[in-house]
């Protein structure tokens, strides 16, 4: 069985263990989905956390982990015929995952589910062609880079004309009821002061990542980023394509969505661009930091899956979410963030993004609120909001969608209404805005609203 992506990583896992049940063909992917111990863990439904949301709201056996992995066995066995990757059932458990990574860090033996969807889908699109709508998410990046000023117009068309909905709807299966995401009118720019580093060796230096959807969608979230840490003290890069940059002429971009819609080979040569550009300053001891939890972690964590060597896990190593970096300079005594209190009415409510519990980001995040003097906020207890990129405009998942937010989410914004609201994802966000009309806010939003004017 050939690969998409790269499975080294798991070379030994199981080997020399009787009881490791490796499935007889697939090699190293094999010994991925093997690395389930079968404990139910994911399929308690007394314990709290993320893992698996689809299970929690369907109580299918088939949509949760250890359920997915079963069948995965099944497949690499032979025991679903010649082609397994196009098995009905198979299909439907996989298309239920919604990539969180809650059983990377939940699971005993940390299966990587999501990684293991992206190879599904990219061998299942191999055999059975990929989906106009898996196409049109999967790249819109790319095409927001390229024909913006005609997809905006567009899209705004479609969200307010109920013909277009419902057109949309039975053309590419985009739930009618659905809002769109509306691109800016105003993207994030680079000014011309940050595209590369000062010579000055006094000045700090760090590196912000921004990706596409903090580029196109939200570009408020950017500038308040580079506002919050130029007070700061910081000489804030802005890593811009070369002239020797494939596709020059267009802003970098994680390929996150390419990922998602296990388009890899598209995805790994977004990754290569952006490698190419953040090398020299990983390879120079430069943080990079990232906004959206989803884009930077695809730079730390699914990069080393494309089989792209060192350059990866040089970058990897140097790649930080915004809210981590800041308190890892707070702690160095390196942060000079000059804070007053806010005036709010009610505790600030935090929705943490699937990815940031993940990876234990959301410890940091409460440490950086707590950098605002005064702020009374609360962490809505770590689950699902259900949008997971395109899950929850896709019309076959809207109501999954929405029960996965109901688990802890939309209880919570229920129970304070009056409260402003914290997400760093931009899943999150539009979830949020969806069902309880609210907008909500990203933590360097909320810092920047707190910064002491300059005198």
């Amino acid at each position: 069985m050939k690969t998409f992506l790269d499975w080294s990583a798991y070379e030994n896992a199981g080997m020399g263990d009787a009881y490791a049940d490796i499935p007889k063909t697939g090699g190293d992917f094999a010994k991925a989905v093997a690395v389930c111990i079968n404990s139910g863990q994911c399929e308690n439904t007394d314990t709290k956390g993320m893992m698996c949301p689809s299970f929690r709201v369907t109580q299918n056996s088939s949509f949760s982990t250890g359920g997915r992995v079963r069948l995965l066995k099944a497949a690499l066995n032979g025991e679903l015929g010649e082609l397994p990757f196009t098995d009905p059932k198979l299909a439907e458990a996989m298309d239920s995952c919604v990539g969180c990574k809650g059983c990377k860090r939940e699971c005993e033996n940390s299966v990587d589910m999501a990684m293991i969807k992206q190879e599904f889908l990219a061998q299942h699109q191999a055999l059975k062609g990929t989906p106009k709508r898996n196409r049109l998410f999967a790249f819109l990046p790319i095409w927001l880079s390229r024909y913006r000023a005609s997809l905006r117009p567009l899209i705004r068309w479609r969200n307010r004309s109920s013909l277009l909905a419902r057109l949309g709807d039975n053309w590419f299966g985009i739930n009618a009821q659905r809002r769109l995401p509306e691109p800016t009118d105003k993207p994030f720019i680079t000014a011309s002061e940050n595209r590369q580093a000062v010579t000055d060796a006094e000045k700090q230096q760090v590196v912000l990542f921004v990706d596409s959807y903090s580029r196109y969608f939200s570009s408020q979230i950017a500038q308040a980023a580079q506002a919050v840490l130029a007070a700061s003290g910081y000489h804030v890069i802005i890593p811009e394509p070369t002239a020797e940059t494939a596709e020059a002429h267009r802003p970098l971009c994680c390929g996150r969505s390419l990922l998602a819609h296990g388009q890899i080979d598209a995805a790994k040569a977004e990754a290569k661009r952006v490698l190419e550009v953040l090398l020299p300053y990983a390879e120079a001891g430069y943080n990079i930091v990232g906004l959206e939890p989803s884009c930077l972690l695809a730079l730390r964590d699914d990069y080393k899956s494309l089989g792209l060597g060192e350059m990866a896990e040089t970058v990897s190593k140097q790649s930080i979410l915004f809210e981590e970096f800041l308190v890892r300079e707070q702690m160095a005594k390196r942060l000079n963030l000059n804070l007053q209190p806010l005036s709010l009415d009610a505790p600030l409510l935090v929705q943490g993004h699937c990815h940031q519990n993940a990876v234990g980001a959301m410890k940091a995040m409460r440490k950086v609120l707590k950098m605002i003097p005064k702020l009374n906020f609360e962490l809505i207890p770590p689950s699902c909001c259900g949008m997971a990129g395109s899950f929850g405009l896709e019309s076959e998942h809207a109501e999954m969608s929405k029960d996965m937010a109901e688990l802890a989410l939309l209880p919570a914004l229920r129970e304070a209404p009056e409260a402003m609201i914290l997400a760093n994802g931009f899943s999150c966000r539009e979830q949020i805005h969806a069902h309880d009309g609210r907008q909500a806010v990203h933590v360097a939003e909320l810092l920047q609203s707190a910064l002491v004017p300059a005198s």
